[in-house]
């Protein structure tokens, strides 16, 4: 695995980011995320852009991963349902590929708190772009 991809991204932490359960391997991306107080509004519940960034991230995470990081999705849509509020603590949010082409993938996710409730489900189509290599 190259330097690129040991490095935190300033995102993720931003995110909250815990660990990464699964890269894929199972053929789903579950990853760990802590919500903050200072991602929140109205007294405790989860600014919608956070949500939809974890389910996001858990895709775009995935894509890369099953395409041994040669590629990185750009989103050309993406939908999301917000099932009920996430609230400060651990969220998880599970990722997975519907289909995917060479230039185009359709891809799906959800997010769980701890007592394993759906909070949000997503769906997005991505354009596959050529990774840029550092340097």
């Amino acid at each position: 695995m190259s330097e690129v991809h040991e490095k935190p991204h300033a995102l993720s932490a931003t995110l909250g980011l815990e660990k990464v359960v699964d890269h894929g391997e199972s053929g789903r991306a579950v990853l760990h995320y802590r919500a903050r107080m200072d991602q929140c509004h109205s007294g405790g519940i989860v600014q919608g852009g956070f949500v939809t960034g974890w389910i996001d991230a858990a895709m775009a995470h995935l894509v890369m991963a099953k395409t041994d990081y040669q590629f990185s999705p750009l989103s050309l849509e993406i939908k999301v349902s917000f099932l009920k509020s996430a609230s400060p603590g651990l969220i998880v949010a599970e990722a997975w590929i519907e289909r995917m082409g060479k230039s185009t993938a359709f891809l799906e996710g959800c997010i769980r708190n701890e007592a394993g409730e759906v909070l949000a489900k997503a769906s997005s189509t991505v354009k596959l772009v050529a990774m840029k290599r550092a340097g």
